[in-house]
């Protein structure tokens, strides 16, 4: 008997405590989404001027309007695209006439060496970013052939001597072809707190299965041995 009882506290302790993450899993699946969502509404608002002093925290995803000319000069950062392959983002100098700030242009294949010239003043819609890329691991540029292997926004600016500031382009009031913009967005945000919960939900009904047939086993062992 007492060993019956120490299974079930056992199996219903166990049970417990995996509901309990599956549920708490599910909370932080409902903090996570109210969160891109707030960031999808903060991506696709209306457009303001560049601060004068953007803060990388509180102004990430901005969304700003610049007008300016674009600089023949420009890195390349080495990404990929789904169903396309191999690629590089175009970062060029976007020049307002007082400061000089950087442009996230969009991708093109690798391919592609026709990246354009604009000489003429141009208007971008787009948001400020601030892109965490680089770890230990990030090789160092490949200065002399134009390789970023990520965009690190203070170095990418000391080459091209501009401010720490990228604007990642949503709209252009001119033809970039074969540039297309990659904008910002919330695909990126990891939110794996459903699977985490399934994860959860289902350990807790193997644990009680598993904690059903032990009780079974041990009520029909004293039968068996007599």
């Amino acid at each position: 008997m007492r060993r019956n009882l120490f299974l079930i506290i056992i199996g219903l302790g166990g049970a417990a405590i995996l509901l309990w993450l599956g549920f708490w899993q599910m909370q932080r699946l409902d903090w996570k989404l109210d969160v891109i969502a707030g960031i999808d509404a903060r991506i696709g608002a209306a457009p303001v001027v560049l601060p004068d002093a953007p803060d990388p925290a509180a102004d990430a995803h901005l969304p700003v309007a610049v007008t300016g000319t674009l600089g023949a000069e420009y890195l390349r950062v080495l990404v990929s695209q789904k169903e396309i392959g191999a690629g590089y983002r175009i970062i060029s100098v976007l020049d307002t006439g007082t400061r000089r700030v950087m442009l996230d242009r969009g991708f093109v294949p690798v391919a592609r060496t026709d990246i354009p010239v604009h000489a003429d003043s141009v208007t971008v819609q787009g948001n400020l970013q601030w892109p965490q890329e680089t770890d230990g691991f990030t090789p160092a540029p490949d200065i002399a052939a134009n390789i970023w292997f990520a965009r690190d926004v203070a170095a990418m600016a000391q080459a091209l001597e501009a401010e720490p500031i990228l604007v990642v382009a949503r709209q252009t009031s001119f033809d970039d072809a074969p540039v297309q913009p990659l904008p910002v967005d919330t695909a990126a945000i990891p939110n794996d707190h459903l699977q985490y919960a399934v994860t959860w939900f289902s350990l807790a009904a193997i644990w009680v299965l598993m904690s059903g047939a032990f009780i079974l086993r041990a009520r029909r062992a004293p039968r068996t041995a007599s």
